[in-house]
């Protein structure tokens, strides 16, 4: 067989298009810039610990002090060298500069999927441009969250990978699946690949009904185990990630707590209200179409200058810094919006795709909606959290839409696909022509012209809110409405803007479409024309979000965090190890502190669950006993010049300590209860299971005797003991036996937890080096795994690409 190389050159013109469309729109990055992520700078912050012994000493060191006064390293930055297929995302990002090649793995993900359902490249390239446009997925790269824009970039190659194997393409199918299900897991974005696999489940269910119909049950069973060996050989180059993620997140705030209390707002997750926080409006789901139906993004009103216009003169001054944003999130980025014409040709293609795919991408994107409500719909919600393993696992319950964002602009394709081969359809299907209109631009006309019918702009108790504020600042009482009246101006005024742009968007669409089925002209300029005004209409919304302004100099983010005369201060304390409690910022939501020192704070979304519960209920009510206990050896405040100072705290408690005594307590409700009267120095509180550790043991404070720290390294902790009797030892590190192994002269030896966070070990009398080391064995384990899982498949691709190439040959033959 030949090889022609014309039947590569539409594909190789598409990614150039697409690559030529990323860097217009990261145009800054060739100017030297950089786009400036809140994200990727507390990732930064908290993993500069770890970046620097993996510099200094070239190896992973698995655990870190620098956030929550110490947590496992496994979600925070550790290398897998046994994986051998993460590092494709590399090469497949074809040279371009961070973060612009996630746009381009957006589309050319999608595009391999559109391909693969016999979609001509023009067409599946105007809908890859049509996804990777899609607002949410431009806010997370501005934001930071580039392994969810990594997730969500190869959702589509494995729902490629999966219709092939079920459309007779077992081999090359699964092998397709396996690989791209492996990308997709290494980046290590689970809550994506976990609605991912719920997608993938409506799916096989709409599979398994047609097989059902067609009578090719044998056929689907063949096709499902394939897949299901497609999945295990995806697992197995993850599978060090996978398995500690396992381990950690039980005891993470995504695990069950210990506590008792509140139990009707606890899951084996997380809680109900947390998980719930970010919950989209029901009224919200509009901004699919409609990009501004709540205000867009949280931000200052004056942001979007026509909105004033209306307002009363004498207002405008303050009604500009109102948030412009009015839906149901305490706040947000942006909208989530695939696109005007995009939702008109979604809801055509229900009505003239013959394909029973619709049924699968209508029950996909309807699951997504409704479970985004969140708390405002809380039955569906509730089902969810309590019976669907996993799912409570998650927050940001809006951050499901993730599928109706893949979803809509599927079928929005494939209708046009169904309208350029068969023109006539649309004299066929008139009436549901009319009727896709009418529920998408008649309805964008009647918010425009009525938006007063349909919501008051202002957010659940705002109004309220507002006139107490106003009240407080002595705000002219017979004004007040009018200030009110004048920010529901301000954002009617945005809503009806961005409603009349979208039926305008939907009207010269659905326009091309009719003019199209009347005159069939060359499909090519219907196709050509549609791709245009889509590109339009997402590029401009996109730009609200990501625009020069994002852009900075290199030199600002490759210093992400300037030191302060605080940080100089602290630093110059020759101490190996102590920790830091910084009041100048949001202690608990920010890494920035960790880029320095040693952090009772930090940033992260899987802190251990019994530190968040030391935070909520003791540190946050300022018990410095606990903070003492937690070694803090300095405060940053500010001064009378709002600049930070470090404060010494002499009464922190150090690194280690004798206690002369202990108390027994019941369960972990009382162990952190009583942490409100604690004397660390004084006494040790400890959970009745680990009374066993204590048999035999009667305390005999050596007052002479003495614990200290002499070697520091965030995975190997030494000290040198010495005492005339045993002694009960307290340590200011974080318990957590999964790892961390303690040795007396080299010897391994029990400890076991106090304090509800601490360590604590009885040390025979005498002198005596101790060491605790952490040394999680499934880490060593799982790269060996990892490694000979990639090797085999590699192999399964080569060999089902080989396959293919055959059959190819012996059908030219």
């Amino acid at each position: 067989m030949k090889f022609n190389i014309k039947l590569f050159v539409p594909h190789l013109l598409a990614v150039i298009v697409f690559i030529a469309l990323t860097m217009v729109f990261f145009s800054p990055l060739l100017e030297g810039k950089k786009l400036k992520q809140g994200d990727v700078n507390n990732y930064r912050g908290g993993s500069k610990e770890i970046a620097d012994f993996r510099e200094r000493t070239g190896s992973e060191p698995l655990w870190t002090s620098a956030m929550f006064s110490g947590m496992p390293a496994y979600q925070i930055s550790v290398l897998y060298p046994g994986n051998l297929v993460k590092n494709l995302t590399k090469v497949f990002s074809l040279g371009l500069p961070h973060p612009s090649y996630i746009m381009l793995l957006y589309f050319i993900g999608f595009y391999l999927l559109l391909i693969s359902l016999r979609v001509d490249p023009l067409l599946a390239s105007v809908g890859a441009i049509a996804f990777g446009l899609s607002s949410y997925f431009i806010i997370l790269i501005e934001a930071g969250h580039n392994p969810k824009g990594f997730a969500i970039a190869y959702m589509a190659p494995v729902v490629a990978g999966i219709l092939l194997t079920y459309r007779g393409k077992l081999l090359l199918g699964a092998a397709l699946t396996a690989f791209a299900l492996a990308l997709e897991i290494s980046v290590n974005h689970l809550q994506i690949t976990y609605y991912l696999a719920m997608c993938i489940a409506l799916l096989v269910i709409v599979e398994l009904y047609n097989a059902i119909k067609n009578k090719q049950i044998p056929y689907f069973v063949k096709a499902s185990a394939m897949l299901g060996v497609a999945a295990l050989l995806a697992v197995g180059p993850n599978i060090t990630n996978l398995w500690i993620t396992s381990d950690y997140g039980k005891l993470t705030t995504r695990g069950p707590s210990d506590l008792t209390n509140d139990k009707a707002n606890k899951t084996t997750g997380l809680d109900k209200d947390y998980a719930t926080a970010w919950s989209y409006g029901q009224g919200e789901s509009f901004s699919l179409m409609i990009p501004n139906f709540n205000g867009g993004g949280s931000g200052a009103i004056g942001n979007n200058k026509s909105a004033l216009d209306k307002v009363d003169p004498d207002f405008r001054q303050y009604i500009s810094n109102v948030d412009s944003y009015f839906g149901n999130q305490p706040f947000t980025s942006g909208p989530v919006y695939v696109g005007a014409l995009i939702c008109f040709l979604f809801v055509l293609g229900l009505f003239i795709v013959k394909s029973n795919m619709r049924w699968w991408l209508l029950a996909a994107t309807i699951l997504s909606i409704t479970l985004a409500w969140g708390k405002n719909f809380m039955p569906l919600t509730e089902f969810f959290l309590d019976h669907f393993p996993g799912y409570n696992k998650f927050r940001a319950v809006s951050m499901i839409l993730v599928i109706a964002e893949f979803t809509i602009p599927l079928l929005a394709i494939l209708a046009i696909k169904e309208i350029a081969d068969n023109p006539s359809i649309l004299k066929e299907k008139r009436k549901e022509f009319y009727i896709s209109f009418g529920l998408t631009g008649g309805l964008c006309l009647v918010f425009y012209m009525m938006p007063g019918m349909f919501m008051d702009f202002f957010k659940d108790g705002e109004y309220n809110d507002l006139t107490g504020q106003l009240q407080k600042a002595k705000f002219p009482a017979d004004q007040i409405s009018l200030f009110l009246n004048g920010v529901a101006s301000a954002r009617e005024s945005i809503f009806c803007a961005d409603a009349l742009r979208s039926f305008f968007f939907i009207l010269i669409g659905a326009g091309l479409l009719f003019f199209y089925s009347f005159k069939n002209f060359n499909k090519n300029i219907l196709v050509g024309a549609l791709g245009f005004l889509i590109l339009v209409d997402m590029w401009v919304v996109d730009k609200r979000y990501m625009n020069k302004e994002n852009f900075v100099p290199k030199s600002v983010m490759d210093t992400p965090f300037e030191m302060t005369n605080a940080d100089q201060q602290i630093l110059a304390d020759r101490d190996p190890n102590f920790r830091v409690y910084n009041t100048t910022v949001s202690t608990f939501n920010d890494a920035s502190t960790s880029y320095y020192h040693k952090s009772i704070g930090g940033y992260h979304g899987a802190k251990l669950k019994r530190y968040q519960e030391l935070i909520e209920m003791q540190i946050s009510k300022n018990n410095m006993e606990v903070l003492n206990m937690l070694n803090t050896k300095y405060f940053i405040v500010a001064d009378e010049q709002k600049q930070p100072i470090a404060q010494r705290n002499p009464v922190a408690c150090g690194n280690a300590w004798f206690v002369p005594t202990y108390k027994m307590v019941a369960n972990a409700d009382s162990e952190i209860a009583a942490l409100s009267k604690i004397k660390p120095k004084e006494f040790a509180i400890i959970d009745k299971k680990y009374e066993s550790n204590l048999a035999g043991f009667t305390p005999t404070f050596d007052s002479t005797g003495f614990i200290k720290l002499t070697s520091y390294e965030p995975n190997d902790l030494t000290y040198q003991f010495n005492a005339k009797s045993e002694q009960l030892t307290v340590f200011s590190e974080i318990y957590y036996a999964d790892g961390w192994n303690a040795y007396i002269d080299g010897k391994q030896s029990p400890y076991f937890s106090c304090n509800y966070v601490l360590r604590a070990m009885r040390i025979p009398a005498g002198e005596h080096k101790i060491e605790f080391k952490f040394e999680p064995k499934v880490y060593a384990t799982g790269e060996k795994i990892s490694f000979a899982s990639s090797i085999l498949l590699y192999l399964v691709l080569a060999g089902a690409l080989f396959a293919e190439f055959r059959t190819k040959k012996t059908e030219v033959k």
